[in-house]
């Protein structure tokens, strides 16, 4: 919505909680509410979830009502109001068991062909919201493109052994190899699927930065991480040993975006070789949009559902 402010860009935000960049305030799981922010619509962007941290605070049923209910709301009320494109974004929790291999096996390539393998109602949620993008898109012809996008939050890891073991920054930097995205780049890769969501009709997304690995690198990945980053970004070293920081000694997954480089044209800018560059003259990793977003946070006095916004846009 800060992007969309000043642009060509006619857009409405909806939330469940008032904010600077919401023009309507209420819930997905609300048909009536939905129908009525949708007359008039070009485009949706569907951001709205309840994510992995609710799911120790928050019963399944809430997941399937705003996760998947909600979606269908949307959906439906999109296909009634003509609109030309629906952007989901979902989430790579959504592969669940399938990205940590047997102890011994190589880090996991994971590309869209993956198959999902859920592993808490989160996961189960976006895989049905998913699959309603796709059965929508198949019945009414809205095109529905899915973005699975990787960690791009400021809190602290959901993992306590990780913030234990490891700075804020420091594991965040290091997400960028192989499981962290920049904020900027995730919102390129929603405006440039609004665009092609028409030509491609469905398809699914790894939004994530740019790996440096290969798959020759997957096997020592689980046992020397460090030894494969010194030989792809030998510069890194530097940059850690200044803030003493440390490489994680071991990655078991790696997030390929190949597929929306090539049939999204995005091109996402903020890899761990662009992150370790900017840290020679700036303390601050992130991107000037992420730096503005800063913390939002999970759970709040009001109900806990992030916000999606739905854009109503002009022709390209």
């Amino acid at each position: 919505m800060r992007t969309f402010e000043g642009s060509e860009h006619d857009a409405i935000g909806l939330d469940v909680l008032p904010s600077p960049y919401t023009h309507r305030v209420g819930s997905i799981v609300d048909r009536e509410f939905v129908r009525s922010c949708m007359r008039g619509v070009d485009a949706v962007l569907h951001a709205a979830t309840l994510h992995k941290p609710h799911v120790a605070t928050h019963a399944r049923q809430a997941f399937v009502d705003t996760n998947v209910t909600g979606t269908l709301h949307l959906l439906e009320e999109a296909v009634a109001a003509g609109a030309k494109a629906f952007v989901f974004t979902s989430t790579t929790s959504a592969f669940g068991r399938a990205l940590v291999p047997p102890p011994g096996e190589p880090a996991a390539w994971i590309t869209e062909d993956v198959v999902p393998v859920p592993k808490n109602i989160y996961g189960a949620t976006k895989v049905a919201a998913e699959d309603l993008c796709e059965l929508v898109q198949r019945d009414s012809g809205l095109p529905c493109l899915v973005l699975r996008t990787s960690r791009f939050f400021p809190e602290g890891d959901d993992d306590e052994h990780a913030r234990t073991q490891f700075d804020g920054d420091n594991l965040k930097v290091s997400e960028f190899l192989y499981r962290r995205v920049d904020i900027e780049d995730v919102v390129d890769a929603h405006l440039l699927a609004i665009r092609k969501a028409p030509q491609i009709g469905f398809g699914r997304y790894i939004i994530s930065a740019t790996t440096p690995f290969t798959r020759d690198d997957l096997a020592e990945l689980r046992s020397d991480a460090a030894a494969v980053v010194r030989r792809r970004v030998a510069a890194y070293e530097a940059a850690y040993a200044r803030r003493g920081w440390s490489m994680v000694p071991t990655i078991d997954r790696v997030y390929v975006n190949e597929r929306a480089r090539r049939e999204l044209g995005w091109q996402p800018r903020h890899d761990f070789a662009a992150v370790i560059a900017r840290l020679r003259g700036d303390p601050d990793f992130r991107s000037p949009l992420a730096r503005v977003i800063g913390a939002k946070g999970y759970h709040r006095p009001a109900p806990s559902v992030t916000s999606a916004f739905r854009a109503s846009k002009h022709e390209q």
